[in-house]
């Protein structure tokens, strides 16, 4: 395993550090300032390079935000733990929008900065297989049985240009599979032409399919081609076909019985040799009974039917999905790509995506922009996947809304839960136990959420524990500090910790 890399010129707190991580069977390498680092990293093959970096912010010998920046440069994955006093938050802040993975306050709880540590290093593991799997990604991803079946389908039609028809609800990536069917066909070489034909008006919709003839209509300045003549030699994806107009239809299927058309205003037959995928999320059988398709053109164009399933139908995709479109979200904004943790993956495979893959890919870049740190977790999800988690957990559990008992009433109201998920199951659990203890209570709040998927149990109840017991002594020393923190049987220096870490000032 990669060794632990520490920079600190205080000798005391490398090996406090250092003693600590070999006691959890992690390998250390130690340095006094950033230039050495630097050096290390010239001098040390990457696969002897750190498995984590965690810096001082202020040392002689230079700045933890300097080195976090070349260390990025270089080593753009690597986690990079800042270590930082109190009074340095501003530096703190600078360090998560230069990527640090998180920051460790001075004085630390040994334990607790093990233990961030450990989340850095199973992050970076997940990370490195996750680029691997990625290194080269292809044009479609999926692991679902129902993606492999779609697999197939374009590798039996690879030698194939018979016409093609693509179901499946918007954002399902249609047209992704159209130009993958078009780069494994013996057309590749050929063009990919694309329309929405629901995304053109009527009037113009002819003439963008056929192209126009010089003085056809008002404006019509020059000849223009239309697509099936662009598509010459290739492919032409019809999207949306089930929103033709009627009349176009009857053209369509002149096109694709003999190969000829007419441009608008043109009186010679013009050939293209196009071979034509069509898609819709529309029923078109249910469309040819109600009249608004035509019967002979869809059975011309369902040749061979390809289904692509809606994201909810291939959830275990999630994961991998996410991680791409946080990538590609990242270059496109030209920033550090943020990681996901465990718990807000599993809360998105729970998420029905009713706008599938291309509702997936907002979210991811939603997140790029709008997530606070740089790994996001499930507090940071979008509103409308924390809602939808809500509304699914309050159903699951039937929860009937009884008076809460005084006890559970002082920890929903001194115990925010830093996730929206949480209040929902709070709710099930006053309509359970109502009576009970708050032992009891705190028990089947722990199952609930254990039960949701949640990832991040002990951290979650710890925090409201704390901070219940914090704002309740608080609140009987009249905000004195110092003798909360007796009554408490607690140091100065902890409760002021506290305060900080659970955003109590």
């Amino acid at each position: 395993m990669k060794p632990i890399w520490i920079v600190d010129d205080d000798q005391s707190i490398r090996f406090v550090l250092e003693k600590a991580l070999l006691r959890e069977n992690l390998p250390t390498r130690s340095f006094t300032n950033p230039q050495e680092v630097l050096k290390a990293l010239i001098d040390t093959p990457e696969s002897e390079g750190p498995q984590i970096l965690v810096s001082d912010i202020r040392m002689p010998g230079g700045s933890g935000l300097d080195l976090l920046e070349k260390v990025k440069e270089r080593l753009p994955g690597l986690p990079v733990i800042i270590m930082t006093a109190f009074s340095d938050l501003d530096s703190a802040v600078s360090a998560f929008q230069g990527g640090a993975f998180e920051y460790l306050p001075k004085p630390f709880d040994l334990p607790k900065a093990v233990e961030l540590i450990h989340r850095a290093v199973e992050e970076s593991q997940r990370e490195e297989v996750a680029e691997e799997r990625m290194g080269d990604a292809p044009e479609m991803l999926g692991q679902a049985p129902a993606m492999q079946d779609v697999f197939r389908a374009i590798g039996r039609l690879s030698q194939s240009q018979v016409t093609v028809l693509i179901t499946g609800e918007s954002g399902s990536g249609k047209e992704l599979v159209a130009r993958a069917l078009h780069k494994h066909s013996p057309r590749a070489s050929g063009p990919f032409v694309a329309i929405n034909t629901a995304a053109i008006p009527k009037d113009l919709l002819e003439s963008e399919l056929f192209g126009h003839e010089r003085g056809a209509f008002t404006g019509a300045q020059t000849m223009r081609r239309g697509r099936f003549e662009q598509a010459d030699g290739g492919t032409l994806f019809l999207d949306e076909i089930g929103d033709m107009p009627f009349d176009l239809q009857t053209r369509l299927l002149r096109v694709l019985s003999d190969g000829n058309f007419y441009r608008v205003g043109g009186h010679s037959a013009v050939r293209a040799n196009v071979r034509v995928i069509a898609a819709t999320h529309q029923n078109l059988e249910q469309r040819v009974k109600e009249g608004g398709f035509r019967e002979d053109l869809f059975h011309r164009l369902n040749v061979i039917r390809l289904r692509l399933p809606a994201l909810r139908e291939r959830r275990e995709d999630v994961p991998m999905l996410t991680r791409l479109f946080m990538q590609q979200s990242a270059k496109q904004l030209g920033v550090e790509p943020k990681r996901i943790s465990e718990g807000a993956l599993k809360l998105l495979g729970l998420f029905d995506f009713p706008g599938n893959v291309r509702q997936l890919e907002n979210v991811c870049h939603w997140l790029t922009v709008m997530a606070p740190a740089q790994v996001v977790e499930v507090k940071d999800l979008p509103p409308e996947v924390l809602a939808s988690m809500g509304a699914q957990a309050a159903e699951a559990h039937a929860a009937v809304m009884l008076e809460p008992a005084p006890v559970t009433a002082v920890l929903q109201t001194a115990m925010p839960d830093p996730a929206p998920v949480a209040p929902v199951v709070s709710e099930a659990l006053v309509a359970n136990a109502a009576a009970s203890s708050w032992e009891s209570d705190l028990r089947a709040e722990a199952l609930q959420l254990l039960e949701a998927g949640r990832t991040d149990v002990w951290e979650t109840l710890s925090r409201r524990f704390e901070t219940a017991l914090i704002q309740a002594a608080l609140g009987n020393t009249r905000g004195r500090r110092i003798e909360a923190a007796q009554k408490l049987g607690i140091g100065r220096n902890t409760i002021t910790r506290k305060i900080q870490e659970l955003n109590l000032e």
